[in-house]
């Protein structure tokens, strides 16, 4: 019960570190979303909003026209005047596009990342908000909807525009420059376990490895307990993996109006929770290495045969540096007599160390394993020397694998 247990719990442990120590965390999280700014996909919706936004446009049908008088009373011809007077449509064409172009020079220009990082620290408890209700900032949360103010751009833009000589700018009155980021009909259910993970923090993983701990204690075959605890816990965040693949899609392909872009979205999605994302993958990767590290250890046939191998290895590398005249003296003796105390050591001081690592990854997994892996071959290199040693002091050689 408190294996199975256990295998539950892990991704919900990862889900309440990521609340925790990513989404409650400034630093943490604005480095999360600074790479938004430079999105291709964010930058685009950015130009979008902030378009509409500053809503700088020209009657180009009423300025046709009067051009067209002018002209005509300057004694163009009625034909060539009524010409001029159809330009209403390039007119306002001209002017849209001039808008478009300052609004994605900004959009792309540092100063917008500058803006965005500085916005997005300024306002960090809006996140909180969004998550557990509390707090406010530049994004705002509304019956489901995250929004973050774009007011600033807005403003920059209007600026160039009446730089670059359309005066009509000036007059862009104050309008709505929201850009919604995310929506979900479901937020306020969101913040109910939001509340709640926050509230665990970061014991609730501590606990969960303790009961995990403890069902493999309890156990009659501690080591199938811990591969088939390793094994499970690595198949629930499987499973919570790839919900995050469904649930990303479903909800893109529903997404409501007041989501400007299919594709920001995504981005943002993603951005969010990529760290989940990366514990998650972790997590599956380290269950699969620790179940792999408990059936080498076991009685098995093939785990046999190759710590046998290994073994044999070892003396033919130890008898080949003693006929050189290279040995491992007082040290290999040591690692002779001490092997599989000090290998416990080292599984210990391995785990230690993922333990305090700051968020680690697969990469933290993988290298750990292949310095553990190291550890283990330098060790079984020195035995094989104390054995070699210790054989030639008695003045007769034995078998590898005999001190077992």
């Amino acid at each position: 019960m408190l294996i199975v247990l256990t295998c539950i719990l892990v991704p919900v442990a990862l889900l309440a570190t990521w609340v925790h120590d990513v989404a409650l965390d400034t630093d943490r999280y604005v480095a999360t979303v600074a790479p938004l700014a430079t999105e291709p996909a964010v930058q685009d919706a950015a130009v979008h909003r902030i378009t509409e936004a500053v809503g700088a446009h020209v009657d180009g049908k009423r300025v046709a026209g009067e051009i067209a008088s002018w002209l005509q009373s300057q004694g163009l011809p009625p034909v060539a005047a009524d010409a001029v007077s159809r330009l209403g449509p390039q007119i306002d064409s001209a002017v849209d596009s001039a808008v478009t172009k300052i609004a994605t020079r900004v959009v792309h220009s540092d100063a917008f990342a500058t803006v965005w990082r500085g916005a997005n620290r300024a306002a960090h408890n809006a996140v909180v908000h969004a998550l557990t209700g509390k707090g406010r900032g530049a994004f705002g949360v509304s019956d489901g909807t995250v929004t973050l103010d774009v007011g600033t751009a807005v403003d920059r833009v209007k600026k160039e525009l009446v730089d670059a000589g359309l005066k009509p700018a000036e007059k862009i009155p104050q309008v709505n420059k929201q850009l919604v980021l995310f929506h979900s009909d479901q937020l306020a259910k969101f913040r109910k376990g939001a509340r709640l993970l926050d509230t665990v923090g970061n014991w609730f993983p501590v606990i969960v490895v303790l009961l995990g701990a403890a069902g493999v204690f309890l156990a009659h075959h501690r080591r199938r307990a811990l591969a088939r605890t390793a094994l499970g816990a690595a198949f629930t965040c499987l499973v919570v993996a790839i919900g995050l693949v469904v649930a990303r899609n479903y909800y893109l392909d529903h997404l409501p109006p007041q989501v400007q872009s299919r594709a920001a979205a995504g981005a943002v999605f993603d951005t969010l929770l990529r760290f989940l994302r990366v514990s998650l993958r972790t997590a599956v990767v380290l269950g699969v290495v620790i179940a792999l590290g408990a059936y080498f250890v076991g009685p098995g046939r093939l785990p046999v045969a190759v710590r046998g191998y290994s073994d044999h290895t070892a003396d033919s590398a130890a008898r080949w540096a003693a006929a050189h005249h290279v040995g491992a003296g007082r040290v290999g003796a040591w690692a002779l007599a001490y092997r599989r105390a000090v290998t416990l050591l080292v599984l210990l001081i391995i785990a230690l160390v993922f333990a305090l690592w700051n968020h680690p990854t697969v990469l933290t997994v993988l290298l750990l394993v292949l310095v553990l892996l190291g550890v283990l071959a330098l060790l079984a290199l020195l035995a094989a020397a104390g054995r070699v040693q210790l054989n030639a002091a008695r003045g007769a050689p034995r078998p590898a694998g005999d001190e077992h």
